[in-house]
C-alpha cells in the first residue's frame, strides 16, 4: 500500500461513525460529577481554578468509559491519582521552561510505556500527560497548585461515589460479554446448518474469558448467573462442530442430516434465548416447538454412533446452560476456582514487570513511548516559540491521538482535527451570539461533556468535537476571549496531529516486517494444541485437563494476536516481500483449519478408565518435532517440511471409536500443514531446503 493510499484508509477509518447502543443514564451520572466539581469550584474559588479542576474532572469520568472490566470506582479514583500527581509536579517545574520540558519528556515517556499494561491503561496516562499540558498554565502559587492537585483527586473520589451510590447496570459488562459468547456460538450454530465447516471467530470466548477474572472482592459479590457459565458455553461450541461435521458427526445427506440440521437450529434458539437472559438477568424464555427437540435421542432414532453421542452431549449442555442462566443450576466444576485478577496493589510489581520486559528497542511499546516523548517535548517547545499563545495545544493534540501502532495514530490524527474544526465552530458561534455568562458557560460546557460521555463509542471525532466545545466554553468561563482560542486552537491541533504522523514516519514500528514471526508462532500453538489433544487420547488415565486447556488458550491468543497483526500491516504503507497477502490469507485458512481439527478431537476424548490409543503419543511428538523445525523455516523464509509426519501415518487405523477418531484426525492434521506449505511456497517466494 502506497503512502498516500494508507493515508486516505486510515483517514476514511478515523472518520467513520458507527452505531452503537447507547447509555444515556450513565452518561447523565459522569456528566453529574463534572458538574458537581465545577460548582463547588465556583462556590468556593474562581472560574479560572473551575476551569482547572473541570479538565481533571472530564479525564477521570472518561476513565470509566474505557473498556475494561475493573470495577469503575476503582478505575475513577486511580484515574484521579495519577491527574493529581502529573498536575501538582507541572505546577512545581511549570515556571522553569527546562525543567518543565524535561518533566514533560519523563512523564510522556513513562505515559507511552504504560500501553505495557493494556490499552485502558495507556489511554489514561495519556490523560494525565494533557492535563499537565493545560492546567500549568494558569496562574497559581505552590499552595494553590496542592489545592488544584487536590480538586482533581476529587474529581475522580466523585466520579466514584456516583458510581457507587448510583448503580446502573452493575456487572453490566460482564454480563454483556458472556452474553455475546452464547450469542457468537448461536450464530455458529446457524452457519453450520447450511457449511458443515463454517469458522468460528473465538474473540467473545476471549472476551468473556477476560471479562470473568475479578478480585477476591469482586468474587464475593458477583451475580449467580456470571459464575461458572463461561466453561459452559466453551464446551458447546467444540460438540456442535462435532455435530455437523460429515467426518465424525452427522452423515453428508439424509434424514441423519435433517436431524442434525433440526438440532442446530434449536441449539441456536436455546443459545440466543440463554444470552438475552444474561444480558438482561431476567429467566429464559423458550419457544415451545424448541422443547421437542432439546431431547435425547432414542437407539431408534435418526442419529446413530458418533452423531448421537454428541447429540446427547449437546443436548445436556444447553439443558445445563439454561438452568444457570435461571440460576437454577450448580456452578461449573471447572469454574470452582476464580479466575483472580490482581488488586490494584498488587498490581505494582507485576506492572513493573511488564514495564521491564518492553524496555527493548526492537519493542513497539518502547517505540511509542520514545516517539510520544520527543513529540511532547519539542511540540511544547515549538507552540512555546510561536506567537499565537496557547502552545500548549500542539502537544496536547500530539500525545491525545498517538497509539503504538501507524493506522490508529493516522486515524485518530484526523478524527481529532475534524472533530476540533466543527467543535471550535459550533462554542465559537455560541459565545459570539448568546456571550454568555460565568454560569451558563459552565452549563452549557456540562451539557457537551453529557454529549461526548453518550456519544464517544460511537466515533472518535464526534467525541473529539465535543470535547472542543467544552474546552472552549471552560476556557471562556475563566475569562478568554474566543479569539484568543479558536484560532490557534484549530492551527495548533493541525500541527500537533502533524507532529505526530511525522514522528510515526521517522521513527516506525511497522507490524509488516514481523508477519512471518507471527505466523510462526501461531503455527506452533496451534499444532501443540493439536498435539496435547492427541496426548489426551494416549493417557486418558493420566490426563489434565488443564493441559488441553492452556495449549488452546495459547493457540487462541497466537490468533488474535495474527489477526491484529495482518489488520494493521493491512493499513502500512509498506510492502513485505517475503509473505504476499494472499499467502498469509491462505495460510491462516490452513491453520484455522488444523486448529478445527483440534478442537472435533477434543469433543471425542475418552474418559479415564477407557484403553489408551496405541500411536497417539508417537505421533503427537513427531508432530511436535517437525513443527519446532518449520516454524523456524517460517521465520528464516524457506518452506516448511512434513516428511516425518507423513511417515508416521503408516499403518492401519484401527478398529476402536478412539483409534478411529485419532487416525482421522491425524490425516486431516497432515492435509492442513500441507495447505500451509503450498500457502507459504506458492505465494510468498520462499526457498527450498535441500532434502
Amino acid at each position: 500500500m502506497t503512502w498516500l493510499r494508507a493515508l486516505k484508509e486510515t483517514g476514511r477509518s478515523g472518520l467513520r461513525v458507527e452505531r452503537t447502543r447507547l447509555e444515556p443514564l450513565i452518561a447523565v451520572r459522569g456528566a453529574a460529577g463534572v458538574a458537581i466539581v465545577i460548582g463547588l469550584a465556583l462556590w468556593l474559588s474562581t472560574p479560572t481554578v473551575a476551569a482547572s479542576s473541570a479538565f481533571g474532572a472530564l479525564a477521570s469520568g472518561t476513565a470509566t468509559f474505557q473498556r475494561s472490566w475493573r470495577s469503575r470506582p476503582a478505575l475513577a479514583l486511580a484515574a484521579g491519582a495519577g491527574l493529581a500527581v502529573s498536575t501538582f509536579l507541572g505546577y512545581l517545574a511549570g515556571a522553569h521552561l527546562l525543567l518543565f520540558v524535561t518533566l514533560l519528556a519523563a512523564w510522556a515517556f513513562l505515559a507511552g510505556m504504560t500501553w505495557s499494561l493494556g490499552p485502558t491503561s495507556g489511554i489514561v496516562a495519556a490523560q494525565t500527560v494533557g492535563v499537565m499540558l493545560v492546567v500549568v498554565t494558569l496562574p497559581t502559587s505552590v499552595l494553590g497548585a496542592l489545592g488544584n492537585a487536590a480538586v482533581i483527586a476529587f474529581g475522580g473520589v466523585v466520579q466514584a461515589a456516583l458510581i457507587v451510590i448510583f448503580p446502573i447496570r452493575r456487572w453490566g459488562p460482564q454480563r454483556d460479554a458472556l452474553a455475546e459468547a452464547f450469542a457468537a456460538e448461536a450464530a455458529y450454530a446457524r452457519r453450520l446448518r447450511q457449511d458443515p465447516h463454517a469458522p468460528f471467530d473465538p474473540e467473545p470466548l476471549m472476551t468473556a474469558r477476560s471479562a470473568a477474572k475479578v478480585t477476591p472482592w469482586e468474587a464475593r459479590r458477583r451475580p449467580e448467573q456470571l459464575h461458572g457459565k463461561r466453561a459452559i458455553a466453551e464446551r458447546i461450541r467444540p460438540v456442535l462442530a462435532s455435530l455437523a461435521d460429515p467426518t465424525v458427526g452427522a452423515a453428508a445427506e439424509g434424514p441423519e442430516r435433517d436431524r442434525a440440521r433440526e438440532l442446530l437450529a434449536a441449539a441456536a434458539t436455546t443459545l440466543d434465548a440463554v444470552a438475552r437472559a444474561i444480558r438482561h438477568a431476567k429467566p429464559v424464555k423458550l419457544p415451545k416447538q424448541v422443547d421437542a427437540f432439546l431431547e435425547v435421542p432414542e437407539p431408534e432414532a435418526e442419529l446413530t454412533g458418533a452423531a448421537r453421542r454428541a447429540a446427547a452431549r449437546l443436548i445436556s449442555l444447553l439443558g445445563a446452560a439454561v438452568e444457570s442462566a435461571n440460576g437454577s443450576g450448580p456452578a461449573d466444576a471447572t469454574e470452582s476456582a476464580h479466575l483472580l485478577r490482581p488488586t490494584l496493589p498488587r498490581l505494582v510489581p507485576l506492572a513493573a514487570r511488564a514495564l521491564h520486559r518492553e524496555m527493548r528497542w526492537e519493542s513497539p511499546v518502547f517505540r511509542h513511548a520514545v516517539r510520544m516523548s520527543a513529540v511532547a517535548s519539542v511540540g511544547y517547545l515549538f507552540g512555546t516559540a510561536l506567537p499565537l499563545g496557547h502552545g500548549y495545544w500542539a502537544p496536547m493534540a500530539s500525545v491525545m491521538v498517538m497509539r503504538p501502532d501507524f493506522s490508529q495514530t493516522y486515524a485518530r490524527g484526523t478524527a481529532r482535527f475534524a472533530g476540533t474544526l466543527v467543535g471550535v465552530t459550533v462554542a465559537t458561534a455560541i459565545m459570539q451570539t448568546a456571550s454568555p455568562g460565568v454560569y451558563l458557560c459552565a452549563g452549557l460546557a456540562v451539557l457537551c461533556v453529557s454529549l461526548m460521555y453518550l456519544l464517544m463509542r460511537t466515533s472518535y471525532a464526534v467525541a473529539q468535537a465535543c470535547v472542543s466545545a467544552y474546552a472552549v466554553l471552560l476556557l471562556g468561563m475563566g475569562g478568554s476571549l474566543w479569539t484568543q482560542t479558536v484560532p490557534e486552537r484549530v492551527l495548533l491541533t493541525l500541527v500537533g496531529g502533524l507532529l505526530a504522523m511525522a514522528a510515526y514516519a521517522v521513527f516506525p514500528a511497522w507490524e509488516t516486517p514481523r508477519l512471518r514471526d507471527r505466523l510462526a508462532e501461531r503455527l506452533e500453538t496451534t499444532a501443540w494444541y493439536a498435539a496435547a489433544v492427541l496426548e489426551g487420547f494416549a493417557d486418558p488415565a493420566g490426563r489434565r485437563a488443564s493441559t488441553v486447556r492452556e495449549a488452546l488458550l495459547e493457540s487462541r491468543a497466537a490468533g488474535a494476536t495474527w489477526d491484529q497483526a495482518v489488520e494493521r500491516a493491512d493499513f502500512e504503507p509498506i510492502r513485505h516481500r517475503g509473505l504476499s497477502r494472499r499467502a498469509a490469507q491462505d495460510a491462516d485458512a490452513a491453520l484455522a483449519a488444523m486448529g478445527r481439527v483440534g478442537m472435533l478431537m477434543e469433543a471425542h476424548l475418552p474418559g479415564r478408565t477407557a484403553d489408551p490409543v496405541v500411536g497417539a503419543a508417537e505421533f503427537a511428538g513427531v508432530l511436535r518435532a517437525a513443527v519446532a523445525e518449520s516454524a523456524q523455516a517460517v521465520r528464516d523464509g524457506a518452506v516448511p517440511r512434513w516428511d516425518a509426519v507423513r511417515a508416521a501415518l503408516d499403518g492401519p487405523a484401527g478398529n476402536s471409536h478412539q483409534e478411529r477418531t485419532v487416525y482421522r484426525g491425524a490425516e486431516l492434521l497432515a492435509e492442513t500443514l500441507e495447505e500451509f506449505t503450498e500457502a507459504v511456497r506458492s505465494r510468498s517466494g520462499a526457498r527450498t531446503p535441500p532434502l
